[in-house]
């Protein structure tokens, strides 16, 4: 097993006046052991890396984020201090794929987001680590969550979330369907924030690696 480096960043939920605020976390694996091996069972290791908008590039990388996402980011939860969690998956000394999370606000409290891609960054898996909520099964099961499956930062590009509209009719995302009739709420904020971790992958991570 390849060293691991990993600490926990815990959610810290506050009330005050019937208002839930969240104070700033990073989205972390329960279980890193358990997951990766049920998401990549083949593999022999992995490396756990943290990184921050801030030390990557500041303001400047936190705007680039807000303009590809098309929305302002949350200044508690979604700031430049967050530390994000990138898993990368060992096969022996090759690289077979990343795991990474987000924290994204539902209509019923946190949702925790969890992505497997492969090393250009196409969505392998998708599930929920945390989501409340009467519809939770409905969005939690594979016949939602593998609508997912190879689409890329590049085809959430064509998702604008404050309108909850995607722009091109000809787009793979028109063919994910939301399991919850009543809760639009729900599947907008997982839309959202599947292009918000795809697009911090591909800035703090991927762009990275690649320079």
């Amino acid at each position: 097993m390849v060293p691991i480096i990993y600490c926990y960043f815990v959610a810290v939920l506050i009330l005050f006046s019937g208002n839930m605020s969240w104070a700033a976390m990073g989205c972390t694996l329960r279980n890193p052991d358990r997951d990766i091996r049920r998401l990549f069972p083949t593999y022999t290791g992995y490396r756990t890396s943290f990184i921050t908008v801030k030390e990557m590039g500041g303001m400047r990388l936190f705007k680039e984020i807000e303009r590809r996402l098309g929305d302002r980011l949350e200044p508690v939860y979604e700031n430049m201090d967050v530390p994000y969690a990138f898993y990368t998956v060992l096969q022996g000394k090759q690289i077979i794929g990343h795991v990474h999370g987000v924290n994204q606000k539902g209509e019923f409290g946190g949702m925790q987001l969890i992505l497997a891609t492969d090393q250009q960054g196409k969505i392998l898996h998708f599930y929920y680590q945390s989501l409340t909520g009467p519809d939770r099964r409905l969005f939690r099961n594979k016949e939602f969550t593998e609508q997912f499956k190879a689409l890329t930062v590049y085809d959430f590009h064509q998702y604008e979330p404050t309108k909850g509209e995607i722009t091109n009719p000809l787009s793979p995302l028109t063919r994910v369907k939301n399991p919850g009739a009543r809760n639009d709420i729900d599947f907008r904020a997982t839309l959202r924030g599947l292009k918000k971790n795809l697009i911090i992958f591909d800035l703090l991570f991927l762009r990275d690696t690649r320079n």
